[in-house]
C-alpha cells in the first residue's frame, strides 16, 4: 500500500471532520479536488491512484495539475486558487506526518497563488483609459 492513501484518508477524517468540523460543501470541494488530481496524476505518471505515493505528487506534477485546470478544464483563476488552497491544506497536514517527504512538501507549498485580473466596474458611465467618464 502507498503512503498516500492512508494519509489522505486521515486528512479527511482527522483534520477536516474532527479538528476543523468542515462543512459538507468544503469536504465535497476538497474531495473533488483530489479526485481531479488523482485522475490527472494517473494520466501524467501512468501510476494508478491506489499506488501513488506522496513523493509522486511533487511540485512539477501539482503545477501541471493547476495549469491543466485552467487550460484544459477552463477553470477560472479563482477556481484554480481554491483547488490550490485545498492542496496546501493537505500538504501542510502531511508535513507533520511525513517528515521524510518534507523536501517535496516544501516545494509544493511554495507554489504561489495566481493573481486574478479584475475588470473595474463603473456605474452609469464608460471606462476610458481606466477613468470613469459619465455623460
Amino acid at each position: 500500500m502507498s503512503d498516500l492513501a492512508p494519509l489522505l484518508q486521515r486528512f479527511f477524517t482527522d483534520k477536516l471532520d474532527r479538528h476543523l468540523d468542515a462543512s459538507p460543501h468544503t469536504k465535497a470541494a476538497y474531495a473533488d479536488t483530489f479526485r481531479l488530481l488523482l485522475t490527472y496524476a494517473e494520466r501524467a505518471t501512468g501510476i494508478a491512484p491506489s499506488a501513488l505515493t506522496l513523493a509522486d505528487l511533487d511540485a512539477d506534477l501539482i503545477g501541471g495539475f493547476l495549469q491543466h485546470l485552467e487550460t484544459e478544464r477552463g477553470n477560472s483563476v479563482a477556481t484554480r486558487n481554491a483547488r490550490r488552497a485545498a492542496l496546501r491544506s493537505f500538504f501542510t497536514y502531511a508535513s507533520y506526518r511525513a517528515p521524510d517527504a518534507i523536501a517535496t512538501i516544501s516545494q509544493v507549498l511554495a507554489i504561489p497563488a495566481k493573481r486574478a485580473h479584475h475588470n473595474p466596474r463603473c456605474s452609469g458611465g464608460v471606462m476610458v483609459a481606466g477613468v470613469s467618464v459619465t455623460g
